[in-house]
């Protein structure tokens, strides 16, 4: 899926008023993705939602930054450390720093996060491309670029997640297409504590039941008890 729709929503007050009430009825940790456009941003927003009944937050640090010509926070050791390092100041909650895979060595970004004081971080985000109506040549997208998600990027993000693991002392989040148990386990194995599923929702809604499924019916088939136990396990070539 390549997309770019931006990051619309009806703002931190909204949510607490409206949404959070709602989610803390269902059995589940709410952890909030958070973005800006500047670290002042990013400051501001945090320092609401510390104050607010959630588990945990999630700096989503692709976003562009203004100040700064608009490159992402989170392409550059000096970025993700300044942003992560100013937030950790105003935030008790648990720390999650969402990373982009549009860098040319990843795991400098996620050693900044852990350098800065965030508690894990998550990855991958979604790949910088393009694709070209050859008839009208334009670009389908009218931002010209988007973000590509999916299964296609799932081999690049299992790669990032493996070395980010052994970069970095704190859990790793994994994500970038799973759409089942298999893609799931495979995460764990290269090093995720955890794995999410985005995309892998447009093409069934129930991807994510049907996963923990699947993680279920590998450990029984492996006769593993503790799923922790795969995490990191890979045995390179």
């Amino acid at each position: 899926m390549l997309n770019s729709i931006g990051l619309q929503n009806p703002g931190v007050e909204y949510f607490m008023e409206y949404d959070l009430p709602w989610l803390r009825t269902q059995d589940v940790a709410v952890i909030v993705n958070a973005c800006g456009s500047t670290i002042e941003d990013y400051v501001e927003l945090c320092k609401i939602l510390n104050k607010a009944d959630i588990d945990g937050v999630e700096l989503n640090l692709s976003c562009p930054n203004v100040k700064a010509g608009c490159l992402a926070f989170g392409t550059t050791y000096e970025g993700v450390k300044e942003v992560t390092s100013k937030v950790r100041e105003v935030l008790d909650k648990p720390l999650i720093v969402k990373l982009t895979p549009n860098v040319t060595d990843i795991t400098l970004t996620a050693k900044a996060a852990e350098d800065a004081g965030a508690d894990a971080v998550s990855l991958i985000n979604t790949l910088l491309a393009m694709s070209i109506n050859i008839n009208t040549r334009k670009p389908y997208l009218a931002n010209n670029t988007g973000g590509l998600s999916g299964p296609a990027i799932r081999p690049i993000a299992v790669r990032m997640v493996y070395q980010v693991s052994k970069a970095v002392n704190i859990p790793v989040l994994g994500m970038g297409g799973i759409i089942n148990g298999d893609d799931a386990v495979e995460f764990m194995l290269a090093g995720a504590s955890a794995v999410s599923i985005g995309a892998g929702n447009f093409i069934d809604p129930y991807t994510s039941v049907n996963t923990v499924k699947g993680i279920e019916e590998y450990m029984k088939k492996h006769n593993i008890e503790n799923i922790n136990d795969i995490v990191g396990k890979v045995e390179m070539n």
